[in-house]
Order: structure tokens, then sequence, then C-alpha cells
């Protein structure tokens, strides 16, 4: 598995991974960009994977205290030099109540705002910035600067130092399962940003999409065919980048997993590593979830919101939400059949049907991600992400789900989700084509009710499928 082995290589220089630390704590601490990475579980990870290399705590809560000072000593120089172009620029520019929450927090702390305004988390890459634009002496920004990160580094650093000193010991932990770990927490954090910073980045609102914008209509060839989409609003730009990338990344992983006669090292690595945290509660809750994702459970979850599209006469959300999963069976269908992968472990009720693309990791992601947009639709703008969060935090279970039950390769969940993500794009693409009538007022209550009894209802009294 080059891609682990690469990971575990990096992982064994201590010299990396305290220079990980230094730009992580200065990354987080930087004005502005540490809203947008996720800063804790950066510096907690690369923290954890010190202390299993035993790498000297002060050294770490050093690295981490210089890249913190320095962050903060960055973010107040460009207020204190730059402070009418730092408000003219992104993402001030376009998010005008983020400073002025920094400077309603400094105008009630005042001096004692950069020392406590570290620990805030809405409010901490602002607050440097804010208080060079404001003015503050240097020495006395120096003196809160030096002060809070000395109490910042160990109070981020030691709990991840502490887990990895641990993890080893208490795990018991086969050896050369740290890579397929590290590999699934790689995974994970660039979903994170992916969901956090790249969709925001693709909205009208997003700098990406402004730099395409401005882009396409400097080309006479792209100009017109730009505008036509845009007439009725904005340009579906989000749904054509996952397409874009969902597409080619399926294409790519599908030639790679065709490429390889058994399964592939990483799909090794995790079987091991899932049979190694096998339980009976583990295995208990990865049937929950497989009954939950197969063709009677989705059905249950879908089944009284159908209901209520077909009373309010909304054909096109119906029609578009049929669409989608019948293509995404259909498509499963038709992979199964040509690939013909083996599964890990074949139950009485799976035989006859093969591995590759997991149906249930794609028909979840096409449910919950699809569920994600209509409602990230109706939300605000700045609280949109949370929709994709919770869909991100579902999806992940009930995808490991198949590992958990032993049917499946991680290679297949990586191809059932790239492919329910291909579906996801279409649809929204065809919807996003005209202005839509909003599905509210929507009785979310009682429908998630409905869904609920039916689902206990399907895990409860019906056999897996």
């Amino acid at each position: 598995m080059p891609f682990a082995d690469t990971l575990s290589a990096l992982t064994l220089s201590p010299l990396l991974l305290l220079c990980l630390a230094l730009v992580i704590a200065l990354v987080e601490s930087l004005a502005l960009v540490g809203l947008l990475v996720p800063g804790v579980m950066l510096i907690t990870t690369v923290a954890s994977l010190a202390g299993h290399q035993d790498i000297g705590l002060a050294w770490l809560v050093g690295a981490a205290f210089i890249g913190a000072v320095l962050g903060d000593g960055i973010s107040f120089a460009l207020g204190f030099k730059h402070r009418e172009q730092v408000t003219q620029r992104w993402p001030l520019s376009q998010h005008p109540e983020w400073l002025g929450r920094g400077a309603r927090f400094f105008q009630r702390y005042g001096i004692w705002s950069v020392f406590i305004g570290r620990f805030v988390g809405p409010v901490r890459p602002i607050i440097p910035l804010v208080a060079g634009m404001m003015r503050m002496p240097p020495r006395t920004f120096i003196w809160a600067n030096l002060t809070s990160a000395a109490l910042w580094a160990p109070a981020y650093v030691l709990p991840g130092y502490l887990l990895g000193r641990a993890w080893q010991r208490h795990l018991n932990l086969p050896p050369g399962l740290e890579a397929a770990l590290l590999t699934l927490a790689v995974i994970i954090i660039v979903l994170a940003v992916i969901f956090s910073w790249g969709r925001h980045q693709a909205s009208r609102h997003g700098r990406l999409y402004r730099a395409i914008a401005g882009s396409i209509r400097r080309l006479p060839l792209l100009r017109r065919p730009w505008l036509a989409m845009s007439q009725s609003g904005d340009v579906p730009l989000a749904s054509l980048l996952l397409l874009v990338i969902a597409l080619g990344s399926l294409s790519g992983w599908t030639l790679l997993v065709m490429a390889h006669q058994g399964p592939l090292a990483i799909d090794l690595l995790a079987q091991r590593l899932f049979t190694w945290a096998h339980s009976d509660l583990a295995y208990a809750a990865g049937t929950l979830f497989a009954r939950m994702g197969d063709s009677l459970g989705i059905t249950a979850l879908v089944l009284p919101w159908a209901i209520w599209l077909l009373t309010r006469k909304r054909w096109d959300a119906l029609l578009h939400w049929s669409g989608a999963f019948s293509g995404v069976a259909l498509c499963n269908i038709a992979g199964k059949a040509i690939f013909a992968r083996p599964r890990p472990e074949t139950p009485d009720y799976l035989i006859g049907s093969f591995s590759y693309p997991s149906a249930h990791t794609s028909t979840a992601v096409v449910l919950l991600g699809l569920a994600a947009a209509f409602v990230a639709a109706e939300m605000p703008h700045q609280q949109r992400f949370w929709a994709y969060w919770v869909a991100l935090a579902l999806a992940l279970p009930m995808a490991f789900s198949r590992l958990v039950v032993g049917v499946h390769w991680f290679s297949d969940l990586v191809g059932g989700a790239l492919l329910g993500l291909v579906v996801c794009a279409l649809t929204l693409l065809h919807w996003q084509q005209q202005p839509r009538p909003s599905l509210r007022p929507c009785p979310w209550h009682l429908l998630s009710v409905a869904s609920i009894a039916l689902i206990s209802a399907r895990v409860g009294l019906l056999p897996p499928v």
C-alpha cells in the first residue's frame, strides 16, 4: 500500500512531526485562516503520533508554542500595518460580521482580550488582527501573546500526547495497523476540510466561485454558456466540481481495483484492523447499520417523506429522488455484474452477490448527500455546513458497518462512496437547472418520527436482504 507506507515512513521522522506541530499551531492562530482549519483535530493527531513515537514532550510543546506566537504575531502585524487593506480583502470583505464580533470582544476585555481570546474558539483567529487595527501597544501585545501561548501550547498538546503514549500499550495494536489507522484518519480529515472549506469556496460567496466566474467571462467561447446557466440564479459550480472530481476519482479507483486480482493492500490492513477491534457490541452495531442501509431500510426511511411529497404534489422533487435511487441501484447491479469481485465473506442472504461497489455505501451517500443539499438550500448561508457535517457523521458508520460484518473490502466502500457522489452531483445539476419553489413548510418532526418508527420495525422484525 504505497500511500499508507509513505505516511507511516513520514511519521517516523521526529523532526517532521515537530515541524508539523509548529505549522499547525501557526496556521490555527493565523488571522482568519484559523476559522477554516480544524486546528484542534490536527494538533491532537500530531501530538498523538509524537507521543506514540516517544518524542520529547518539551520539544513538542516548544514547537507548538513557537507556532502559536508566530501566528498571533503575524496577525497583529497585518492589522497594525495594513488596517485599511485588510478590511477590503477576502474574507473580511464578505464577512464584516467577523470583524465586528472581534471588535466587541476587544472593547469588552481590553488588553486581556489577546490572552483570553486565544482560548475562545469563535474569536481566536480574529483578536490579534483586531488588536493591531486598534493600535494596541506592541509591548503589551507581545506580553499577552507570550504568556497566553505558554499556557495554550501544553493545554492543546498534552491530551493528544497522552493518547499517543497510551494507545499502543492499552489497545495492543498488532504491528502494521498504525498505517491503517493513520490512513483512515487522513481520509476523515480531508473530508472534513472539503466539507468545511471547499463547499463554501464553490458557492456564490466563495473566492473560488468568483475567480472562476471572472476567468470564464473573459473567454468568448465560455462566456455565453456561463451567462445562460447563470440566468436562473447561481451557476451550480459546487455540483459541477463534485461531478468532475467524483467521476474522475471513481474511474481511477475502479481501474486500480481492476488491476489487482485480489484485495488491495489497504483492504487487508483494514480487515486486520476491524478483526482486531471485533466484539459482540461492535458486531451488533454493524448489523444494525447494515439493516438500516439495505433496500428495506432505505425504503422505511424515505417512505414518509415520499408520501408527504405526493400530498404536496411536488412531482419534481419526487421524480429527482426516485431517479437518484433508481440510478444508483442500476449502477450497483451493473458494477457487481461486470467486476464480479468476490466478497471477503458471503453469508447465505448474499449468495450470488458480488462485492464491488458497495451498494450500502453508495445508497447511503445518495440518501444523506441529497438530504443535506435539500436541507442546506432552506438554511441561512452561514449555517449550511451543519447539514453536510451531519450527513458525513451518519454516512461513515453506515459504510464502516460493512467492514464490521465482514462482507466488503475497504476499497468497495471507497468505490461505493464515489459512485454515490456522482449520482448526487448529476441529480443536483438537473435540479438546479431552473428555480424551484421552496419545500417549506415541512412537518419534519412528524416525518422524522414516522421514519424512526418504520426503521425500528424493519430492524427488529425483518431479516437482512
